[in-house]
């Protein structure tokens, strides 16, 4: 692959091992869809998501692309009364990335970020490059050489 995004720049500077894939983006609308297409575990495929609490504090958290954010333990987890999803308008103006496209490595500025702990369960995960249609796969030691998180439970649990 000749193309690199800035996500793969990064990783590369801090010398951080990773795994880098691309397809066809007009063939995968959601998550579970590029697990499927990069013949990945969905469970191990994770989205970026990013929240604005009531202090206007933001906040970034990763979970499986198959999950949804459970909004109450992820206040907790940052220790905020309560946190919304961003709105999409204001995710390119606050991070420099797109709906879809959005990493937690390389953002404009650097936000308290949190990672659903079910990340441990896997040798490496897998997320956005910071490009539609990119992705990179790297394991949670070598992701903390380039960004500072935590671990939390974080998603909402099946009925």
């Amino acid at each position: 692959m000749d193309y690199k995004t800035n996500v793969m720049r990064i990783l590369d500077k801090h010398k951080v091992i990773y795994m880098h894939y691309d397809y066809d983006a007009s063939k995968a609308i959601s998550g579970v869809e590029v697990a499927q297409i990069l013949g990945e575990n969905p469970a191990q495929v994770f989205k970026t998501l990013v929240t604005v609490a009531k202090s206007k504090q933001h906040y970034v958290f990763m979970i499986p692309v198959a999950e949804e954010l459970d909004l109450k333990k992820a206040a907790v987890a940052v220790g905020e009364k309560a946190v919304d999803m961003l709105k999409s308008k204001e995710l390119l103006p606050l991070t420099g990335y797109i709906h879809g496209g959005c990493s937690p490595i390389g953002m404009k500025k650097f936000f308290t970020t949190v990672i659903d702990s079910s990340a441990q369960n896997f040798d490496t995960i897998i997320f956005s490059a910071g490009k539609v249609g990119y992705q990179v796969e790297t394991n949670l030691a070598g992701l903390g050489k380039v960004i500072r998180f935590s671990l939390a439970d974080i998603i909402q649990k099946k009925e």
